[in-house]
């Protein structure tokens, strides 16, 4: 029975081979890697993965999809909402960090994003379809328009690399958005600064409220509420201060 998009689960299934095999190739799958898969809707990119590694977990949500998915030899189909699943329960499990692969749901790839940012530690890259407007973001200088606080929080801990360029045509049915595929690789937990990421992401927040004013009127406030009269140049506006300033400031916000 051919199985209807769903919009509710933000529900574009992939479907030209050659973005596939494309996104395939940018993964370089192997035999004995701990991959998984968010979201395999109808197995486009789940058949080719299977075929490089013989054994794929995958996380879908929509039952039916997921009960076609448990028909396949060789996969472990989780039932369930992503943003609920423990991916260190199971690096821990798999007894290595993860490959984490996917086409996000588009309305909610940045809670997701967020969630999988708890477990960089025990990830060793990601690869996710996004739409191409949020991996602009991600990857974004300081400086720039797109800069901002998605930006701050993911190249805190990931390298971040665009990879692929996808057109609408290239899913069922087409989304209203060019796409992009994105490849992640978390940083060692020294390049990243230790930083607290409640306290850094309270910070990037407060300092992004309103980003067109000068921080001395959200982020000036904020550090003179908690008592710190360390250096920080408040005189700029959010998306002039690098990704390093921000996680050095949360850091000096700890105390010695």
């Amino acid at each position: 029975m051919r199985h209807l998009p769903r919009k509710r689960f933000g529900q574009h299934f992939l479907a030209d081979k050659a973005v596939v095999e494309a996104i395939v190739e940018s993964i370089a799958p192997l035999p004995g890697d701990a991959l998984l898969e968010i979201g395999p809707g109808l197995g486009a990119l789940t058949a080719p993965l299977l075929a490089r590694t013989g054994a794929l977990t995958v996380i879908e949500l929509d039952r039916d999809l997921a009960a076609r998915l448990r028909e396949r030899a060789g996969l472990t189909v989780i039932e369930a909402d992503v943003l609920k699943v423990d991916f260190a329960a199971l690096a821990a499990h798999a007894g290595q960090p993860l490959r984490v692969v996917g086409n996000l749901p588009y309305n909610i790839s940045t809670p997701i994003l967020f969630h999988l940012l708890s477990a960089a530690q025990v990830i060793r890259d990601q690869h996710f379809m996004l739409q191409k407007e949020v991996v602009e973001r991600m990857a974004a200088a300081p400086g720039s328009k797109a800069y901002g606080r998605l930006s701050v929080m993911l190249q805190w801990r990931y390298e971040i690399e665009p990879v692929l360029a996808v057109p609408p045509s290239a899913f069922e049915p087409p989304p209203r958005v060019d796409s992009a595929v994105v490849r992640m690789v978390p940083l060692p937990a020294a390049r990243a600064g230790l930083a607290d990421a409640a306290r850094l992401g309270e910070l990037v927040a407060v300092a992004f409220s309103q980003r067109r004013k000068l921080l001395r009127h959200t982020l000036g406030r904020w550090l003179n509420e908690r008592g710190h009269d360390g250096p920080f140049d408040v005189q700029r506006r959010a998306e002039e201060v690098p990704v390093a300033e921000y996680v050095a400031l949360s850091r000096a916000l700890a105390g010695p």
